[in-house]
């Protein structure tokens, strides 16, 4: 089968794996944690530097937990990280899981779909390798829900530069309400689809988030896309990062950025 081109456009640059790193099932998939259950088996799809699976694989055990990402480099970064005897993680495409129908009891992915050309595809094939029976889990940002304080300029520029970058590759920032829409055309009836934030507010968090955008927004294959585009200039990606550390420094800022999900079952 012909895949659709995809093109990440975060890239794997440190500033990028540093914000995947954070991500665990209680800020990332709260959603399904009542789902999970000892000896369940799991595939989690675009599992990038792995932070999440191997809580999945430590909630699981002895269920077999499976980590698969496009990228190689992220994969031998996960696999040289965590070890756990259930768990492991290999290179691969969601359009061509490398698995036979109904092989696992939950299938989940965060923050893939919005990256992908052809979501429903992804959510189809996902859907196959799901037992009879069993749940496919999915929770994606929506970008152009994110609100903050104080109301930078330089902030407003970001979201805008983010949101054309995005789809000048192929995919949807937006992807979170649109999440549920994409399941019911996979063919999928039985979901549940509910809604959750991301919220840095304190000094830690702030500066966290704050600090990776800086240095991404100038360094990562986010920036060069940018250029390269023609979609923004280098002042103007300067002008950005100040804004960001402008707004990690402040006492009184905060921001708050949407996901949807769905747990459907097949």
């Amino acid at each position: 089968m012909e895949q659709p081109h995809e093109h990440y456009t975060h890239g794997h640059h440190e500033s990028v794996l540093k914000s995947h790193t954070w991500r665990t099932i209680a800020n990332s998939a709260a959603y399904l944690e009542p789902q999970l259950a000892a000896g369940l088996s799991l595939l989690d799809v675009g599992c990038g530097p792995g932070t999440i699976t191997v809580e999945f694989a430590d909630r699981l055990a002895p269920g077999r937990v499976v980590g698969l990402d496009a990228s190689a480099e992220v994969i031998a970064k996960a696999s040289a990280d965590f070890a756990r005897p259930n768990l492991e993680f290999i290179v691969g495409s969601v359009y061509e899981l490398p698995y036979a129908d109904g092989t696992f009891d939950i299938v989940h992915t965060h923050q893939t779909l919005h990256h992908l050309a052809d979501p429903v595809a992804a959510l189809r094939e996902m859907r196959r390798v799901a037992k009879p029976g069993g749940l496919v889990a999915a929770r994606e940002v929506d970008y152009a829900g994110t609100i903050w304080y104080p109301e930078l300029p330089g902030l407003d520029s970001w979201l805008n530069l983010y949101e054309r970058v995005h789809r000048s590759n192929g995919g949807d920032p937006d992807a979170g309400r649109r999440v549920k829409a994409w399941a019911q055309a996979a063919g999928f009836g039985d979901i549940a689809a509910t809604a959750s934030v991301w919220n840095f507010s304190d000094e830690t968090d702030r500066e966290w988030w704050g600090s990776m955008w800086e240095a991404r927004i100038l360094q990562s294959a986010f920036a060069a896309d940018a250029l390269a585009k023609g979609l923004a200039t280098q002042e103007e990606l300067e002008q950005i990062s100040r804004s960001w550390r402008e707004w990690a420094d402040r006492e009184d800022g905060w921001l708050a950025m949407p996901h949807g999900e769905i747990v459907a079952r097949v």
